[in-house]
């Protein structure tokens, strides 16, 4: 392939405090070949005679976003679930409604534009967190995998890698009830047969390489834009004795393993009546936390929970925009941070798709929880945003704008009325999705000038949203 050039007015480069001035970047086959500070004093001039093949991109160049956790079905659920009072519970049964509604093709549709819009707000790579396999009432499609493969084809037409997290979902409640109503397209009996299921996905996908191509593909080597990780829904989903079931596949395959944790006190108090022992807890002893294991939410652990997960290096996806709008309540960020758990960001629910929302959000609840300002730097959030959300879904070369990672590149702009006047270590305190102007994956621009080169994003948001509530 013939190498490509950006030069950026400023990017944020790895372990800086903050971003660059004049920064030429080059990559050929997908990867990021240079990265050169030209020395300049942020106006993209210097050596502009000899760079005039380089795309020009103004603004402020970061890694591509991770949205680490998601549930594509969910964005149809925006602006719907308003309109009176009630809790996680009650807007879970309006969730169950669109799931219910749902087929392999008008998933594809609603995939493929939430994915797109990620794509608009610099979101790079996804890890879809997904738990609807079957038919409506619970019968496998001819293809098991259907619902699965069409999120893989949605990825792969807005233009962005997809950690498929393909999750155990085999009971209602932690005591064991069964599965009913919409509930029931979501399992597949207990953890043995989940994990066919699975594997007969992923051998597809290593196969396919996610694009069509021949051909499997490591993690951390060539341009493939696909995986297949593991998901355990929650503890209230999968039996106990099956959990280990659930981690000893992720386990064999290398794979990134998800779970739900503690987002609602009432998953603490039930756990601890069946089980007398936190989810945590639980989860630990059954060998599921560990290095490869992130858990979402943890909005409701424990001291010893928090020691816990920074002691078996396992990581957290926070997503504070759906934890603020279910009223899960301020998880203790900070708390985990300093025990030494990597920190991600998802978008969840989609209740926003917005990676900088997202990451301010750690700070300012953090602010609101404490009464205290100052938490974390710039250049953490950054991080939490880009290298650790690659790394929570498998993608170690990732995250980076660093010589051999993959070619991801989101340029915000510094002249809108948000970011006007905002220094460019300040941007993730100003800066909204609609402020990202240019947007490359894998050496391949798929944004351009705040518009999706192959998805018109409102109009196929409103046609596939309207397909699956009227």
């Amino acid at each position: 392939m013939t190498p490509i050039r950006w030069l950026a007015e400023y990017a944020w480069l790895p372990d800086r405090a903050e971003p660059t001035a004049d920064v030429l970047i080059e990559a050929e086959d997908g990867r990021i070949t240079a990265v050169t500070p030209l020395g300049g004093t942020g106006t993209p001039t210097a050596g502009v005679e000899v760079l005039g093949d380089a795309t020009r991109l103004p603004g402020l160049t970061l890694p591509g976003l991770a949205n680490a956790h998601s549930h594509a079905f969910h964005r149809a659920l925006r602006g719907r679930t308003h309109g009176g009072r009630g809790d996680f519970w009650t807007w879970r049964d309006v969730m169950y409604d669109v799931a219910a509604r749902l087929d392999p093709d008008s998933y594809l549709a609603l995939a493929r534009a939430a994915y797109a819009e990620m794509a608009l707000a610099g979101i790079t790579c996804v890890g879809e967190f997904h738990y609807l396999h079957h038919g409506p009432d619970g019968t496998p499609y001819a293809d098991p995998n259907a619902m699965g493969a069409a999120l893989v084809e949605a990825a792969t037409q807005a233009g962005i890698r997809l950690t498929l997290l393909d999750t155990c979902y085999l009971t209602a409640t932690v005591d064991g009830e069964p599965l009913t109503g919409p509930q029931r397209r979501f399992g597949d009996g207990d953890a043995l047969r989940w994990a066919d299921r699975a594997s007969a996905l992923a051998d597809t996908v290593e196969r396919t390489d996610g694009t069509g191509r021949t051909g499997s593909t490591e993690r951390t080597g060539g341009t493939g834009r696909v995986l297949v990780g593991a998901a355990v829904h929650s503890v209230r989903a999968v039996p106990a004795e099956q959990l280990a079931t659930v981690a000893g596949w992720a386990d064999r395959r290398g794979a990134p393993l998800h779970l739900h944790l503690s987002e609602q006190p009432a998953e603490n108090d039930a756990c601890r009546a069946a089980h007398g022992r936190t989810p945590a807890r639980l989860l630990a002893d059954h060998g599921v936390l560990g290095p490869g294991t992130v858990a979402v939410h943890a909005t409701h652990p424990t001291s010893a929970d928090v020691t816990l997960l920074g002691d078996t290096g396992t990581g957290v996806c926070l997503c504070p925009t759906t934890e603020r709008d279910l009223a899960d309540g301020i998880g203790p960020a900070r708390r985990l941070a300093e025990a030494g758990v990597a920190l991600s960001l998802g978008s969840d629910s989609h209740a926003v798709i917005d990676l900088f929302e997202e990451a301010r959000a750690v700070e300012l609840d953090e602010r609101l929880r404490t009464r205290r300002r100052g938490h974390f730097s710039g250049a953490e959030l950054v991080g939490a945003a880009t290298v650790a959300g690659h790394a929570a879904l498998g993608w170690g070369d990732a995250g980076r704008l660093s010589v051999g990672d993959r070619a991801d590149l989101v340029t915000v702009r510094l002249d809108s009325a948000r970011t006007a006047g905002v220094p460019p270590v300040g941007a993730f305190f100003a800066a909204t999705a609609a402020d990202v102007t240019h947007v490359v994956v894998d050496g391949r621009t798929v944004v351009a000038d705040g518009r999706h080169l192959t998805v018109d994003v409102p109009a196929e948001l409103r046609h596939a949203i309207q397909a699956v509530t009227s």
